[in-house]
This record gives structure tokens, C-alpha cells and sequence, in this order.
């Protein structure tokens, strides 16, 4: 049962002095089950391991050119309902066959979403949208999610907020973005080192690069922190390093960044550091100044930057769902609209497809030709 208990006193001290020093503005704690236990409630199967191996492996040659194809992560931009997700899975497994050979596509399966002030804090943190976090639920819910969506063949993209995330779901992912917001965290650098998949950080939200690049330079090199082993006991962590981390442009301080100049900046500015870094575009966000109808036109416009001969751009990010829009999350839930984001607004799952074919199209002709 999900409970939450009175902060405990620990010892004789506090009570006879009448005061405590710790804990002071926590109402109390609720036991979260270890990721051994989550794991053992929704075990990894073979085909979901298998196609997490395949498809890292994927990832990291497109990263290193090996790969020419284009990484294309697109999904909606929170998951709330896993029936709708599952169905957005099932539209881009399909789809995928039809394009795979120029377009690596993954999907995008975030659970927490960073908030500015206040608002929904995602699937894993209250999901039962209504205030009552339960947080075993969601962990649980969202590791039943990305098993499925793995076995239907298709690679699985989430955002790393939380650091004892990856120890409940690390093993289902195989591409991870920090966020703007958490690019310049230490927290998050260091936990980047050691996640096991390839990692991508976001210019911050002023549109500078200057904290995202550091982070693909700090994440790339080992570090000691605190975390938690598989058994949920407090453990000092050491990483080797993540040499899959890379460059995300989002755009931000009130302007795009994902034109020929900007690209060209970001080139630049990557060398400079020493980073051998390639770079994935994120058309929402500021890069689409938050109108998602705006979407295809970055994506077409990185598109021409690669027939044109542009070599650093390997990926782009979509915040795609069913249906286009967003909604507000009512009080009464059986009026959620089906395949709407209560999140960010997204384009529908007909703009994706038609944008998708027509990228592979462009994609094609240019292979054909030998450029």
C-alpha cells in the first residue's frame, strides 16, 4: 500500500531537547520498492534485450558516421496513456519498414518532465494525475511500457532527470537527452558517464553552447558520486566515461539554432573544444518557437543542409503524437482526449508520416546520385 509514514525521531536527544535539526519541512516517507524489485515485477524478456543491444549498436554508428543513416526520435512529448503510446509505436514500427533504410527512427518515451514553476511532473512521478504520486506505480508502469514498445522492434528514447532512474530502466533505453534545464547540473554530467547508452545534452535554455559542450566534455570522462546499487542500498559510484555523448540544438533565448550559420557555429565551436562530437537538432523547443505546425519546416530545412553536403547533423527530435495539439489534464479523466499531449503541443500522427516520407524521399535521391 502506498502510505506514507510520520518522520520517525531517531533518538533521545531530539526528544528531550524538544526541537529536531533535520527533516524539519518533510510531512513524512513512503518506501519505494529497490529497481531489483521493480525489475523482478517486470522482468527484461529476450527480445526487448536483444533489440536494446541492436539498437545502441545502431545509434553509436550513426554517432560515428559508420552509419549514414538519419536518427529520427519522435513520440509524443510525455506519455500518459499507454494505450496511445503503444498505438504511436505500432504506426512508427510500420512506418519504419518503409524507411529504414535512409531514417533510423526512435521512439520518444519520456515519464518526467522538468517544470519551470509548478504543474504534472510526469507518469513515473503521479501516475494517476491526480496528486498522489505514486511513484512505485509509475516506475513499474513505465518499465511495463518500454518493455513492449522494445519488443515491437523499435529503439527507446527518454529523457535522464531523475539520477535513480537508470537504475529502474537503464537497461530498456538506448538514447538519453538531458535536458536544458540540467545540462549545466554536475549531477547530471557525472551520471551521463555512466549511463549505458549514447547521450545527448541540450544547449541550455539561453541558446548558449558553451555549458552543453562542457557537459559532453565532463560526461566523457570517469567520476565518483552517490547513488544507489540495484539492491537500493546507498552505493559510491565510479564510471568510465560515456564516449557516445554528444550535442543537442534546441534553440533558446528567444532564437532558433538550427540554420546553415548556427550549424556551422556549433561545428566550430565543438572542434575548438576537441570535441569529434556530431550533432542532433531538436525541431521543438525554441527551434520551432514553441509552435509545433513549425516542426517540419526545421526538419526540412536540416534535411537540405545534409543534401547539400553537411556532415555534422546525424539526428533529429520530433515531439509528435496521434493526435495535434495539447490539452489540460481535467478533473475528471475519462475526458482526456485520445492521443493529445498534456504537455507540450505536438504535431499529429499524419504531419510525422507525411514529413518522415518525404525526408526519406529527399534522402533516397540523394544517395542515388551519389552525393
Amino acid at each position: 500500500m502506498w502510505l506514507f509514514m510520520q518522520t520517525p525521531k531517531l533518538n533521545e536527544v531530539k526528544q528531550q531537547a524538544g526541537f529536531s535539526l533535520e527533516d524539519i519541512n518533510i510531512e513524512g516517507f513512503a518506501p519505494m520498492p529497490s529497481p531489483a524489485e521493480i525489475k523482478k515485477m517486470a522482468p527484461l524478456t529476450e527480445a526487448a534485450a536483444e533489440n536494446v543491444n541492436k539498437s545502441r549498436n545502431q545509434i553509436k554508428q550513426i554517432l560515428t558516421g559508420e552509419d549514414n543513416r538519419l536518427m529520427v526520435i519522435t513520440g509524443p512529448c510525455s506519455i500518459h496513456d499507454p494505450k496511445a503510446a503503444l498505438d504511436y509505436a505500432q504506426r512508427l514500427a510500420e512506418l519504419s519498414e518503409h524507411i529504414s533504410e535512409t531514417i533510423f527512427p526512435v521512439m520518444r518515451v519520456y515519464f518526467e518532465k522538468p517544470r519551470t514553476v509548478v504543474g504534472w511532473k510526469g507518469d513515473i512521478n503521479d501516475p494517476d494525475m491526480n496528486n498522489s504520486f505514486n511513484m512505485a506505480k509509475g516506475m513499474l508502469k513505465a518499465r511495463e511500457l518500454m518493455i513492449k514498445i522494445n519488443e515491437m522492434g523499435l529503439a527507446v528514447a527518454t529523457e535522464a532527470l531523475d539520477p535513480f532512474g537508470p537504475q529502474y530502466l537503464g537497461e530498456l533505453v538506448s538514447w538519453y537527452a538531458i535536458g536544458a534545464r540540467t545540462t549545466e547540473s554536475q549531477t547530471h554530467r557525472e551520471m551521463a558517464s555512466g549511463l549505458s547508452a549514447p547521450v545527448g545534452f541540450k544547449n541550455g535554455t539561453d541558446g548558449l553552447l558553451d555549458s552543453s559542450i562542457n557537459a559532453v566534455k565532463a560526461s566523457r570522462q570517469s567520476h565518483y558520486f552517490l547513488g544507489i546499487y540495484e539492491n537500493g542500498q546507498s552505493s559510491i559510484i565510479k564510471t568510465k566515461g560515456n564516449r557516445y555523448s554528444h550535442l543537442v540544438l534546441r534553440g533558446g533565448g528567444g532564437r532558433p539554432n538550427f540554420d546553415t550559420v548556427s550549424v556551422m557555429l556549433a561545428e566550430k565551436a565543438l572542434k575548438d573544444a576537441g570535441v569529434d562530437s556530431r550533432i542532433v537538432v531538436d525541431c521543438s523547443h525554441a527551434n520551432s518557437m514553441k509552435n509545433p505546425d513549425l516542426q517540419p519546416f526545421v526538419l526540412n530545412d536540416c534535411i537540405t543542409q545534409i543534401v547539400n553536403g553537411n556532415k555534422s547533423i546525424c539526428g533529429v527530435m520530433l515531439e509528435s503524437n496521434i493526435n495535434a495539439g495539447n490539452q489540460k489534464i481535467p478533473a475528471d479523466l475519462s475526458q482526456l482526449k485520445y492521443g493529445v499531449s498534456v504537455t507540450d503541443a505536438c504535431i499529429d500522427w499524419e504531419t510525422t508520416e507525411h514529413a518522415l516520407r518525404m525526408t526519406n524521399r529527399r534522402l533516397l535521391d540523394k544517395k542515388l546520385n551519389g552525393e
